[in-house]
C-alpha cells in the first residue's frame, strides 16, 4: 500500500475543492509513472482524521504540520488488481471500512472522437470491439482518474496521451460516469 502526501509541487488552483485536488494529485503521481500502467485503486481519507488515527503515518508523511488544509483528502493506493479479471468483476467485491470517505481509480483506455463512433460495425463482440479500435486510426490513448466519496460527490481527470501535460488534463464530474457509477457502488452494502 503507497500513501501518497496530498501536498502538490505545481499544485491545483487555490480554489479546487478536496476532492479535485485528490483526484489531480492522483493524476500526477500516475503520470510520473510513464504510461501503459495498469489500472490503480486508491482509497480517500480525511487528512485531518488521519493526522489523529495515525499520528505516526502522518508523520511520515508530512501531513503532521497546519499546511495541509483541514478538509483534505489523502490517498492511499490500495494493492494491484488482480491480473485477468475484468474491472467490473473487481469493482464488486470491494467493501470499505468506516474511515475511508472516498475512492478513485486511474484507468488507461483506447477512446474514439464522437465523429468515428458513426463507423463502428455493428454486432462486434467486447472482444472484437477493442481490437477493432486498436486499429482505428483515431484512436487516442487516455488516462482517466475518477473519484467518488461516500455522499455521492463525483470528480474526475482526463488525460490525452498525445497532449500530456498537467494543463492539458480536464477536470469535471461528469465525464466518466460509468466507471463513476461503478466506484460508487463500492460504498453500497
Amino acid at each position: 500500500m503507497l500513501v501518497m502526501s496530498n501536498v502538490s509541487p505545481s499544485g491545483p488552483p487555490m480554489a479546487a475543492s478536496p476532492l479535485t485536488v485528490a483526484v489531480l494529485e492522483i493524476d500526477e503521481y500516475i503520470s510520473g509513472l510513464g504510461w501503459d500502467q495498469p489500472a490503480r485503486l486508491f482509497a480517500l481519507v480525511d487528512t485531518a482524521r488521519l493526522r489523529v488515527q495515525e499520528p505516526g503515518l502522518a508523520a511520515q508523511l508530512g501531513l503532521d504540520d497546519s499546511e495541509a488544509p483541514a478538509s483534505s483528502l489523502t490517498p492511499i493506493e490500495q494493492d494491484e488488481l488482480p491480473p485477468g479479471t475484468a474491472l467490473d468483476e473487481f469493482l464488486a467485491t470491494i467493501a470499505w471500512p468506516d474511515a475511508v470517505i472516498g475512492c478513485a481509480m486511474s484507468v488507461e483506455r483506447l477512446m474514439l472522437p464522437p465523429s468515428a463512433e458513426a463507423s463502428v460495425p455493428e454486432g462486434l463482440s467486447d472482444a472484437q470491439l477493442t481490437k477493432w479500435v486498436a486499429k482505428h486510426p483515431e484512436r487516442q490513448e487516455v488516462r482517466m482518474t475518477v473519484a467518488v466519496l461516500r455522499d455521492g460527490t463525483r470528480e474526475s481527470a482526463v488525460r490525452l496521451r498525445a497532449k500530456d501535460t498537467p494543463s492539458e488534463v480536464r477536470t469535471g464530474a461528469g465525464l466518466v460516469p460509468g466507471l463513476a457509477d461503478a466506484l460508487a457502488a463500492t460504498f453500497e452494502a
